[in-house]
């Protein structure tokens, strides 16, 4: 399963995930191990490779012929694919997407292989030991599709709420594969209304961006979490003598501003009651199926939360898809967590972020959901050279999407400098749990540095992340750190202290479920595992479950207004 809903009706698509493929290790001679695996998946869930990092070789075969595009969700964390054992593609992060595109392929059986890499080295400035675990596979969905001489890359539509109500405009991306020049025409949908035809004139093998006016939808209803209503957007494209391509994808009429110190959703002060969540789980790895993201959506409702911070990278679109049609707001970042300076120098840092900057926000521009793209966790925030890095990152969101609100969430406590870039100012802590300041004086002298020490003056304020650990079944009546009542007594006074602080705009409790970590974090988390959930690895709830869900329903999705 890729979406939630059909993105074709005249391109032809197979998808190939959702099947067994060949898998075989690549590791040292003799040490190769076979079997047949699941699509998508992790090879940490394979009983011979719980705990095996480098390189291994996932193959199948495919019919097809002619032009040809392969469409991968994710392969970590480095792929190579190749079709009858030549080179098609290569690709670096797990979790964007990319594919290989085939000119003029043979009719027949094609044998597909896919070399994935999970370990970790110099070139790799993203996937390095960390508080969560990289994992090995073809970890999300792949497609086969079949083109024409021509085809829809991507289409991306803009809405704009104005005086007289809701407008759109969208831009279409198409890329001809012929030597020869292309002239045909652009006809686009939206909510099964005509929106625009526009001529489509390409040179050979051009790839080029077709964009519409604004156009008014009085038809239109507002995206929200209390309504969050969807319109499907389609773009086809013809010849003068027939429709050779499509592309369908969903949109919802939303607007997301900043004014002041306050995040405005079609106009209303927002209020976030969030989780930061990974993609993570002890049968599944990275590569949860769309149940399980499905039973943690409705955990999280459950407990009164309105959003999902997608923790620290770009997430499974079927994730994206299921927050836009149940209302829950998305804080989507790109992948790099708490990289030093020295981290940072790497050579492929800063081609590595922005190709998944890039990638991210070509991918995921139309969900509704998304209402802020992230950047950098944690990252040397408090340097002149982590400064130059966070602007030139910052610069390439504005640049791809200037409509969305930008942020990085930030542990240096006084000492950050690139507060100056964001329209929303956010920051991690963790009174109560790595030190035992009261809550409401950590963040009053937080809040006040950053009102009149800082570039962050005058925004949005968001506590991204906040919480304390607890091991599942942990119980005694001496309350102390590790234990399910300790988590329930600072939670108590974490989130009473942020939800009703002045200047606010919510939080993310760190985190929704305990996750696997890199082996060398095992002497700072008990188990292997980061053990901050509300629930366990198994969504099992803990003690402060009760807790949190009594907080967050006490508190409505939007603030009164002033």
């Amino acid at each position: 399963m890729i979406r939630t809903f059909d993105t074709h009706k005249i391109r032809k698509t197979t998808e190939l995930s959702s099947a067994l493929w060949n898998f075989h290790t690549l590791g040292e001679e003799g040490e190769g191990r076979d079997c047949l695996v699941p699509v998508p998946g992790c090879w940490e869930t394979y009983p011979d490779t719980v705990s095996y990092r480098g390189k291994a070789v996932y193959s199948r075969e495919f019919e097809a012929k002619g032009n040809i595009r392969l469409e991968f969700k994710g392969v970590s964390h480095t792929a190579s694919v190749l079709v009858d054992g030549e080179q098609a593609a290569s690709h670096y992060n797990a979790y964007t997407p990319f594919d290989a595109v085939i000119k003029g392929i043979r009719p027949g059986t094609h044998r597909l292989e896919v070399i994935a890499d999970n370990s970790f080295g110099p070139d790799s400035a993203l996937h390095v030991p960390n508080d969560y675990q990289s994992y090995g596979g073809i970890s999300r969905g792949v497609v086969l599709e079949e083109l024409e001489e021509a085809y829809i890359c991507w289409i991306h539509v803009t809405p704009f709420l104005r005086k007289d109500g809701w407008y759109g405009k969208a831009e279409i991306c198409v890329r001809n594969l012929s030597g020869d020049g292309f002239e045909g025409s652009l006809a686009v949908e939206i909510g099964g209304y005509p929106f625009a035809v526009l001529p489509a004139v390409l040179a050979g093998e051009e790839t080029r961006c077709f964009t519409t006016e604004e156009v008014p939808c009085p038809w239109a209803e507002c995206w929200s979490p209390e309504a969050p209503v969807l319109y499907s957007v389609s773009a086809v494209l013809s010849t003068k003598q027939r429709a050779i391509d499509d592309l369908i994808d969903r949109t919802g009429f939303r607007e997301i501003r900043t004014e002041g110190k306050d995040i405005l959703l079609n106009g209303r002060r927002l209020r976030i009651k969030g989780f930061c969540r990974h993609e993570d789980h002890p049968q599944f790895g990275c590569a949860l199926p769309f149940t399980a993201m499905q039973y943690d959506l409705m955990l999280a409702k459950d407990m009164g939360a309105n959003s999902i911070r997608t923790v620290h990278y770009p997430n499974d679109e079927l994730f994206l898809d299921l927050c836009d049609e149940q209302g829950i707001l998305v804080w989507e970042e790109n992948h790099a967590r708490g990289l030093s300076e020295e981290n940072m120098r790497n050579p492929h840092f800063e081609q590595q972020c922005e190709d998944c900057i890039r990638e991210m926000i070509t991918a995921h521009y139309n969900h509704p959901s998304i209402y802020i793209w992230g950047i950098l966790n944690e990252c040397a925030s408090d340097t002149e050279y982590g400064r130059d890095c966070y602007a030139s990152q910052y610069a390439l969101i504005a640049a791809l999407d200037p409509f969305r609100p930008r942020s990085s969430s930030s542990c240096r406590f006084k000492t950050d400098i690139c507060l100056g870039f964001p329209e929303v100012v956010s920051y991690n802590i963790y009174p109560k749990w790595y030190h035992d300041t009261s809550v409401a004086d950590y963040l009053e002298d937080l809040y006040q540095w950053v009102q009149s020490g800082s570039e962050g003056a005058g925004k949005p304020f968001l506590i991204t992340e906040i919480g304390a650990g607890a091991i599942y079944g942990y119980r005694t009546p001496a309350c102390v750190k590790w234990s399910e009542e300790y988590q329930v007594r600072a939670l108590k006074e974490q989130l009473q202290a942020v939800l009703t602080r002045e200047g606010c705009s919510g939080l993310y409790i760190w985190q929704f479920c305990d996750v696997r970590v890199c082996d060398s974090w095992f002497g700072s988390r008990p188990r292997t595992m980061n053990n901050k959930g509300i629930v366990d690895e198994y969504r099992r709830p803990k003690l402060a479950y009760e807790t949190v869900k009594e907080s967050y329903r006490s508190f409505g999705n939007y603030f009164q207004e002033k």
